[in-house]
């Protein structure tokens, strides 16, 4: 009997032993996580991506056909080419005039014989008019003497068709005029035109710019055909630059004309850079179901550091709050276990953050969100202040890891360092 209370004692106890010291778990530490509520400037945006572009681009073309034959010189006295500065009227190239100086002269002296056609055809109304003045009066004796014997039947009617033909004759005269009047101002539009053409053959800047793109090259023949074959890209003034962004469908409510923009370029990184937004194209893209709209924003380039089609990430403020109280987001979205709330939890759906109130315990404290950076928000409350502790995240401190290991897993099997170093010998 003896013995069987010995043995339930033993096994009584081994049995508390194996339940404290691997199931009962000790009791759970609570730390919590911090920050501080901070006076901040809180700027909402609108990211997008862009490329800079000039502000006022003209595209140089040839609007005759011929081969490129020499480039003109820019301000500096150089061959223009890529970044030349140029000034309005300057020869910029020189395309082979010989055909269109052939066409000219065609041209011109086509102009000249209808001058002559014209003045031959006033020279025929003349002596039109002096042949009818005088049939008038050979008619005119005809009718008084009349068929007779003085004149012959044969006669009379030959007087009258000779009148009847010189009246006809003065409207074919007249029309000779009309017609060599046309023909005259044709030739002279198709000589005007041939004049034209061949001034076209000069290339002449139109704008004060710089050559951001030259298309051609000396022996290269440019063809005009129904659109102007391109030649040069000139930009008026790279002191002042746009930014062409795209912006996604679902934020271009939140753009407007005037709206401060900060950018940067990866030429400079670190560098931010302002403008403005100048316009909202209408014109929408479709790209994989996802429309865009382009927005053009205006910088000031004085430095001339910013160059055409470098690549932009813009920031479009939509809001902002100077030296407002904000705190980490983290800490509006923290909501912690009723346990640890210290009296009753506030109402759902409502803006608070979290403060310690004593060991283990927390107290909300009510605020008014306001916008956000994507990091920080801003928010109003009497109840809170700079410098002040805000919880956003609660850390757990349990059992160790052995402590919290199942009895009855098997244990992996550790090689011995002894074993490892002779097991390397031998290879």
């Amino acid at each position: 009997m003896k013995k069987f209370l010995f043995a339930a004692v033993v096994l009584a106890g081994v049995g508390a032993g194996v339940y404290y010291g691997f199931f009962k778990k000790d009791e759970e530490k609570v730390s919590f996580r911090t920050a501080s509520v901070e006076t901040k400037d809180i700027v909402k945006t609108i990211d997008a991506t862009g490329t800079v572009e000039p502000e006022d681009l003209v595209d140089v073309a040839a609007r005759v056909s011929g081969e490129i034959i020499a480039f003109g010189k820019d301000k500096d006295g150089r061959e223009v080419d890529y970044g030349s500065e140029i000034r309005e009227g300057d020869i910029i190239a020189l395309i082979d005039d010989q055909i269109q100086q052939s066409n000219f002269l065609s041209a011109n002296a086509r102009l000249e014989a209808s001058k002559a056609a014209q003045a031959q055809a006033k020279a025929n109304l003349i002596v039109a008019e002096t042949n009818l003045r005088q049939a008038e009066r050979d008619w005119t004796r005809a009718k008084r003497l009349g068929a007779s014997e003085a004149l012959s039947q044969a006669s009379y009617d030959a007087y009258l068709a000779a009148w009847e033909k010189a009246t006809a004759e003065i409207d074919v005269a007249k029309a000779k005029i009309l017609q060599s009047d046309a023909e005259v101002v044709q030739a002279e539009a198709e000589m005007k035109e041939a004049k034209r053409n061949l001034e076209y053959c000069v290339i002449k800047a139109p704008v004060n710019g710089v050559v951001i793109d030259r298309k051609v090259n000396v022996g290269q023949t440019v063809v005009s055909n129904m659109s102007a074959s391109s030649l040069f890209s000139i930009a008026k003034d790279l002191r002042r630059m746009q930014v062409w962004a795209s912006v996604n469908e679902a934020d271009i409510g939140g753009i407007r004309k005037g709206q401060p923009v900060v950018f940067s370029v990866d030429a400079f990184p670190g560098e931010k850079f302002n403008g403005t937004v100048e316009k909202i194209r209408l014109n929408a893209t479709m790209t994989q179901n996802v429309v865009t709209y382009v927005v053009e924003v205006i910088t000031d380039n004085s430095s001339l550091r910013l160059l055409p089609y470098l690549s932009a990430n813009l920031n479009f403020e939509v809001d902002r709050k100077d030296k407002t109280l904000a705190v980490p987001n983290a800490a509006l979205r923290f909501s912690p276990d009723a346990k640890y709330v210290l009296g009753e939890m506030p109402p759902e759906n409502s803006a608070c953050v979290w403060v310690v109130a004593g060991k283990d315990k927390l107290r909300p404290v009510p605020v008014k969100a306001s916008i956000s950076d994507g990091g920080w928000t801003a928010v109003e409350s009497d109840k809170i202040k700079e410098g002040m502790k805000v919880v956003t995240a609660v850390d757990l401190i349990g059992r160790s890891s052995s402590a919290a290991r199942n009895p009855f897993m098997p244990k992996v099997p550790q090689r011995k360092k002894g074993n490892a170093t002779s097991a390397a010998a031998k290879k």
